[in-house]
């Protein structure tokens, strides 16, 4: 499913070139729960915006699905952001003037989808992760926690073929973050590929393989 081969990376930083991601090799095959855990600074969220279409690697080559992603076209990587990528983030990225399930629909709405069938997977995906009666909550009247959740769903109502997790329990408690953990473990054991970028080795321990990073290099634990 996805495969990376010698990816490189680098970034100035005053006068100094910081490698970012060095000769990084990395395969990931359907169905797989892989957590990417290391310090900041380490260069996970690189590999991830990478690994996310967000950003392009200076060397090597990325294999989506056997697609070379460095041949694709803008518009054939906005297409796979939007259908094959699902996002979560630490922040939520919650739209504050949307309801929860509005905030659900977003995704459905840029492929063009009518309002009603939208709403409809929307109403189906915020039960699927316990949010059932709380659709016409605001952002700000949700809990941390509930706010994660209706970024699991809007993130999984496209059914993407990927989940990638940018430290999805970083700004929740420990017990919510373990509730949101059991979620995508749930996840995993039905089929959804989970990537998840974690610097807590506690979180990374839910996963079913753990590769650790550290200045720019990535090996397996």
């Amino acid at each position: 499913m996805i495969e990376l081969k010698n990816v490189c990376k680098s970034f100035k930083l005053g006068d100094q070139v910081v490698k970012a991601l060095d000769n990084i090799n990395f395969s990931v095959k359907k169905g797989e729960f892989v957590a990417i855990i290391g310090p900041s600074g380490s260069g996970k969220s690189t590999m991830m915006n990478i690994l996310g279409l967000l950003d392009i690697a200076d060397s090597g080559e990325y294999l989506l699905d056997k697609l070379s992603i460095k041949e694709a076209s803008d518009s054939t990587l906005a297409d796979i952001r939007n259908k094959k990528i699902g996002f979560i983030f630490q922040s939520f990225n919650l739209l504050p003037k949307m309801n929860a399930l509005e905030n659900v629909q977003v995704p459905l709405m840029y492929r063009g989808i009518n309002k009603k069938e939208s709403q409809k997977r929307a109403y189906e995906y915020l039960e699927k992760v316990g949010l059932k009666g709380r659709e016409k909550h605001m952002p700000s009247q949700l809990s941390g926690g509930q706010q994660q959740r209706v970024a699991i769903a809007r993130a999984l109502i496209g059914e993407p073929e990927i989940i990638l997790a940018d430290e999805p329990t970083g700004a929740l408690d420990s017990k919510t973050g373990h509730e949101v953990m059991d979620l995508l473990q749930e996840l995993n054991r039905e089929g959804q590929t989970i990537i998840l970028i974690t610097h807590d080795i506690n979180v990374a321990n839910k996963a079913k393989r753990i590769l650790k990073m550290m200045d720019g290099k990535l090996e397996e634990v």
